[in-house]
């Protein structure tokens, strides 16, 4: 079986990645954890929902780069499919952090998927050890897609 991954584009930013990008990306995350039973949906969006989901969600003002929002299991559900969640990026955040990173674009992107894949299948980085766990898996997914290591410095 393949993992399903919807794509929503809703940004509407120039900087927004296309949708097999962001099936590859993401794609790449779930091999690694071997989940091919995957559903999970990616949606683009601008930094005027963004931000209302950060305050929603997070009681945070302003938009975020990235949300994640594990899948809450409904009674019923039919055992083949493993609903993980939603991931909302922010295209125009995730630009200017790129820029001022001195990061591609893409690249920043495709990390912050991976990022996500990784929460909602239970990773966390609350404490350093579960940082250096999370951040060593998603550099291992990162390089399989010829990404560098986003937490060395440029």
């Amino acid at each position: 079986m393949e993992p399903r991954i919807a794509v929503q584009l809703a940004s509407g930013h120039r900087d927004e990645p296309t949708v097999e990008q962001i099936r590859n990306w993401a794609g790449a995350a779930l091999a690694a954890l071997q989940d091919d039973r995957a559903c999970l949906t990616v949606r683009m969006v601008n930094e005027t929902e963004m931000t209302d989901l950060n305050a929603r969600f997070r009681g945070r003002q302003g938009p975020t780069n990235v949300l994640s929002f594990p899948f809450e299991a409904l009674p019923g559900l039919p055992q083949d499919k493993h609903p993980l969640g939603d991931i909302v990026v922010c295209p125009p955040v995730v630009a200017r952090e790129a820029l001022s990173q001195g990061k591609k674009i893409e690249h920043h992107v495709a990390h912050l998927l991976v990022h996500g894949v990784l929460h909602l299948h239970g990773h966390d980085h609350h404490s350093d050890r579960q940082a250096e766990a999370m951040e060593k898996l998603e550099t291992q997914v990162l390089a399989t897609l010829g990404i560098k290591d986003p937490y060395r410095s440029v």
